[in-house]
């Protein structure tokens, strides 16, 4: 099937060795990094640092002037060459760019969004009749309809949103090892979707419709506010659609069947949802996320010679050029910083987590992130007898990287 129309929002995966040695790998990776965190916390092996410790993680998330990121090329297939933020390690540009986002996505956005993602989700859970999955059916509908909704962007007449958003995200951040299938899915895909934001924009100038951050941009526009060209506005709304969407129906069926796991959590978890405590709710969802975040960690690029953990016994020199993974997954179960981490504890401080990074690179949808990721399971967590469907449908399956399949059942 061709990229642009395909519905299939995952690519299949190969099966047999391979998808075992895959399953296997993802499976033992939190006991390596509990070794490495023991007896080599930042280890330099062929020209590649693997950092796991909490300190060490850290450390290269905040010292934005010595590890850079390594988005760009990648970015720049996407955006057709046009500069987005997350690919810059120039601090001047990179306040200069997201100064003139913040401009149109606003704080006091949070509320309606929140509102409006809690409908959402309670409108699909009174259809859906006792039974969902909750992958594809719930988190994915609900996180690009209401961010496509928020954006101003109008599903394609050629395609499906879902999947070229998926696909390119999947391609910057997830494709280690340059598929040249699925770079020639993006070769198409990428172009479509700018063409696509273009023809909105042109669109929209006749008529500026809704208060959404595209509105909000041509309206900055016509009062000749600098960063908000035709092309700055398509590449601005692009990177939100590639970057923010994929995220939610890949973290929270991974916090929900780390809920499935411990019943009287989950049952606390109903209890707040029920209650419509939402603060109490989102600790437990972000909690969940910690003992399965959106990745093991993440990479960054040495910009000069640096020394890690300097004056400790794990001192490390990194040479220009290597790849540091700074394993923010690792880092979360540091018992140095994290107090009991095996245990499951709502009620940890806000510095135990790194689901969104620090520092220059920190997510720049974090916000939007904690005021909605817990609602988008608050209606289901408020059904009454809650439990996994039989068989394998019943337990979280995954396909790379991405949740694959979750149903619950429920009276």
């Amino acid at each position: 099937m061709n990229a642009l129309s395909s519905k299939e929002v995952l690519r299949p995966r190969a099966g047999g060795p391979k998808k075992w040695a895959e399953q296997r790998v993802i499976k033992i990776l939190p006991y390596f990094f509990s070794i490495l965190r023991c007896v080599k916390p930042v280890w330099n092996v062929a020209g590649v640092t693997l950092t796991s410790r909490y300190d060490h993680v850290r450390e290269v998330f905040a010292t934005d002037s010595k590890f850079g990121v390594m988005y760009k090329p990648k970015l720049d297939i996407i955006m057709g060459g046009e500069p987005f933020f997350l690919g810059t390690d120039d601090l001047l540009q990179h306040q200069y760019d997201t100064a003139a986002i913040c401009k149109v996505i606003l704080p006091g956005d949070l509320p309606h969004l929140a509102a409006d993602v809690e409908l959402r989700a309670e409108q699909i859970i009174k259809m859906s009749k006792g039974q969902i999955e909750i992958v594809n059916d719930l988190t994915r509908q609900v996180s690009f309809d209401f961010l496509a909704t928020y954006l101003g962007i109008s599903p394609p007449s050629n395609g499906d949103l879902r999947v070229w958003a998926t696909r390119l995200f999947e391609f910057q951040f997830a494709d280690g090892g340059n598929d040249k299938a699925l770079r020639a899915e993006v070769d198409e895909i990428a172009p479509a979707l700018r063409a696509h934001i273009d023809a909105i924009i042109t669109l929209r100038k006749q008529n500026k419709g809704d208060d959404d951050v595209l509105a909000r941009c041509l309206t900055l526009q016509s009062k000749n506010e600098p960063g908000f060209s035709d092309v700055q506005i398509r590449t601005a709304l692009m990177g939100m659609m590639v970057g923010g969407p994929p995220q939610p129906p890949m973290v929270l069926p991974q916090a929900m069947e780390q809920l499935l796991r411990r019943p009287q959590i989950l049952a606390e978890a109903q209890a707040a949802a029920r209650d419509n405590d939402n603060e109490k709710l989102r600790r437990y969802v972000l909690e969940a996320m910690r003992f399965d975040p959106l990745g093991p960690g993440l990479w960054r690029v040495a910009l000069a010679d640096v020394t890690l953990a300097r004056g400790t016994p794990h001192e490390v020199t990194i040479k220009a050029g290597s790849q540091v993974l700074a394993a923010f997954a690792s880092a979360m179960m540091d018992p140095r910083r994290v107090s009991n981490p095996k245990t499951f504890n709502p009620d940890r401080p806000a510095s135990d987590y790194m689901h969104f990074g620090y520092g220059l690179h920190a997510c720049f949808g974090r916000y939007i992130n904690l005021a909605t990721l817990h609602l988008m399971l608050k209606p289901l967590l408020k059904q009454p007898g809650l439990r996994r469907a039989p068989g394998a449908d019943g337990k979280l399956s995954k396909n790379g990287p991405f949740a694959e399949r979750l149903v619950v059942r429920y009276d």
